[in-house]
């Protein structure tokens, strides 16, 4: 299965934002926050030039990628698929974003990030309705139950979440323990990132 290995600290400077590629507290997501107004690059800043229609288009598509954790091929089959759905399509590809596994695990507080989450998914730790799930593009449903297995539940990093304080969790989901429900599929509304979906519509559309 195909995923970026490089260095994730380069494509969140690259963006200027947190993608929530590194745990937060720990010292290398410390040292990114430090750096998030420098470009990668040995150089670093080159000064501002001003971004053609195309330049924003292609960011903001890039950004919201990476944000999910994906490559170029398995995100445009995501927006294929939503372009075919009845409403809007930036909405559609966003909220399908939003029903992956991975993402769903990271959201409900059971893994630390959407990288590691997506590992616990392909290690076999992740149970759907007591069901094994090893698929990170899986698509969860409405009432659909979320947890770990055996093995998982004794990961360091996820016991440390559990015992932690109750992180806010979006309103399509609800955690009781080591325990996610989905309360119902998710909406725009629940995604509080700040991504602008139609300049990805208006660049696969050119």
């Amino acid at each position: 299965m195909a995923r970026y290995t490089g260095p994730k600290n380069r494509l969140a400077r690259r963006e200027g934002i947190d993608l929530g590629l590194k745990t937060v507290g720990t010292k290398t997501h410390a040292n990114l926050l430090k750096r998030l107004g420098i470009p990668p690059g040995m150089h670093g800043s080159k000064g501002k030039r001003k971004t053609s229609d195309f330049g924003e288009q292609l960011r903001e598509k890039q950004r919201v990628k990476r944000l999910y954790g994906l490559l170029e091929r398995q995100f445009r089959r995501i927006y294929s698929r939503a372009r075919k759905q009845l409403g809007n399509t930036g909405e559609k590809l966003l909220e399908s974003l939003e029903r992956r596994l991975d993402n769903t695990l990271f959201r409900v507080g059971l893994g630390p990030t959407r990288a590691s989450s997506r590992q616990f998914v392909t290690h076999g730790h992740v149970l759907v309705n007591g069901k094994k799930v090893s698929i990170p593009s899986y698509e969860v449903s409405a009432n659909d139950v979320i947890t770990l297995g055996t093995k998982g539940l004794e990961i360091p990093a996820v016991k440390k979440l559990i015992d932690s304080p109750l992180e806010v969790i979006p309103e399509w989901l609800e955690r009781k323990g080591p325990v996610g429900k989905v309360v119902r599929l998710p909406s725009r509304s629940d995604i509080k990132e700040d991504i602008n979906e139609q300049l990805i519509v208006e660049h696969y559309s050119r």
